[in-house]
């Protein structure tokens, strides 16, 4: 089910946000005797309900903890929705009209469940829209966010080429988009080898989905890697490597839950989605270590590890946004195992060469809880892409930022203005209104910071 606030308002029950530091004062008289009974000091993530004369809950205190405590973490409200009883709720007091939003978004997050293969949980208790806020708004980004997150939590089982075509389908006939797509050997005579040479080798047909969305306003490209599983081909990952390769389509994931979110809000641009989908699988026709492809833009690559297949997908699928030439090229990705070393698994890390665009996303992110960091399109590492034999290497020996080699890579096939999210797309802790599993990164970053990057 969509991810939804409350529509019955007329026996909310109302919330008291208490902040720790000024507990004293902001528990309401109501309640202060009830509170100090139960210890309750506005602890971060503490609950307190109080009854009325009739024994019904009649307010909510939630704990806030201390303004350091907060500064530690994002979407503290997520846990107080997980934790109060079956009810309505409304936000009476505690947070100011900066907190709101996050707040109406952490709750609805918290609601988010992935039942496809188990009985559903029970639904977490509800919340009427604070007022101030846009509650269309919020729900549609949530609601984009559960979209990303099904798709990467999905096992590859059921969520290879095909199925992840159909999952752009719906999302095309629910915002009225086209949708073409280009499957299997059809790709070679269409001119994109290398999402054909890395797909081949499985049962499951490689494809190019490119889904296109209004009619007026600068053109936005997203571009989302979508290697529904990755085995690591001829360079077999280890097991242990293995086991969470079914987010290795999470790219794709991610600017299909950002798609909906531009289109459910009409937002006055032109949006173009491209997404290669390929499984890298092994058989006697798979690709190499030592092959060299030549790409949809002409320049050649010698593979020297078949586990650096996403960047070759890429590749081809960007050559691709070039050519009618967008506003603004947006590539996201589960890439690079140097960019979690570098940032770890909760920051989104991005890569671009306009300044004004890497201020932009980082204003965008703070504002929306949405943590990213700028990491350089670093020149001088250009030589470690280039290898002697070809016009480029996609897997650089040494093990030196892989990160940015990687990004370098990409950036030898757009012309257009360009930002690359290297993300990880799973949320290996569950954390306050992000259970352990997939997860969307970087996409309401990005979202928020499109007024200023399409100058809107």
């Amino acid at each position: 089910m969509p991810l939804a606030f409350a529509t019955d308002t007329d026996a909310a029950i109302p919330i008291h946000v208490i902040d720790a530091d000024k507990a004293d004062s902001a528990i309401p008289a109501a309640a202060k005797a009830w509170a100090a009974t139960h210890g309750f000091k506005g602890g971060l993530g503490k609950v307190l309900t109080v009854p009325g004369a009739d024994g019904q809950i009649a307010m909510a205190l939630v704990g806030y903890g201390t303004a350091a405590k907060r500064a530690r973490g994002r979407f503290h409200m997520g846990t107080a929705a997980a934790r109060l009883p079956k009810g309505v709720y409304r936000i009476a007091a505690g947070l100011n009209d900066a907190d709101l939003e996050e707040a109406a978004l952490a709750w609805l997050l918290a609601g988010y469940s992935f039942d496809r293969y188990r009985k559903p949980k029970d639904p977490i208790a509800a919340l009427v829209p604070p007022e101030g806020i846009d509650a269309e708004r919020i729900a549609t980004i949530a609601n984009g966010e559960a979209l990303t997150r099904d798709l990467i939590n999905t096992p590859a089982s059921d969520m290879g080429p095909d199925e992840l075509e159909e999952a752009v389908r719906a999302l095309t006939a629910d915002h009225d988009a086209t949708l073409n797509v280009i499957t299997g050997d059809d790709l070679i005579p269409a001119n994109f080898p290398m999402i054909h040479t890395v797909g081949r080798a499985s049962t499951r047909a490689p494809r190019l989905l490119d889904m296109r969305w209004g009619e007026t306003g600068p053109q936005l490209t997203l571009v989302g890697k979508g290697v529904c599983f990755d085995t690591g081909g001829l360079n077999i990952k280890p097991g242990g490597s293995m086991g969470l390769m079914k987010k290795d389509m999470g790219g794709a994931a991610t600017v299909l839950g950002l798609a909906h979110m531009i289109m459910g809000l009409n937002l006055p641009i032109r949006l173009r989605v491209l997404i290669p989908a390929v499984e890298n699988s092994i058989d006697g026709n798979a690709f190499r270590p030592q092959d060299i492809l030549t790409s949809r833009k002409g320049l050649t690559v010698e593979i020297n590890n078949t586990d650096a297949e996403g960047r070759l997908v890429l590749a081809d699928a960007l050559t691709l946004s070039d050519e009618d030439d967008p506003d603004l090229v947006i590539s996201m990705a589960t890439l690079t195992g140097a960019a979690r070393v570098a940032v770890g698994p909760d920051l989104s890390p991005f890569f671009t060469d306009n300044d004004a665009h890497a201020a932009a996303i980082a204003a965008g992110g703070a504002q929306v809880a949405d943590p990213v960091w700028r990491m350089p399109f670093h020149d001088p590492y250009e030589a470690m892409i280039e290898p002697g034999i070809a016009d480029l290497d996609n897997a650089p020996k040494g093990g030196f930022a892989g990160c940015i080699t990687a990004a370098l890579f990409l950036r030898r096939f757009v012309e257009s203005p360009y930002v690359h999210f290297d993300i990880y797309g799973w949320q290996p802790k569950a954390a306050p209104a992000r259970p352990a599993g997939g997860v969307g990164m970087g996409a309401r970053a990005v979202l928020a910071a499109l007024p200023k990057l399409l100058s809107l």
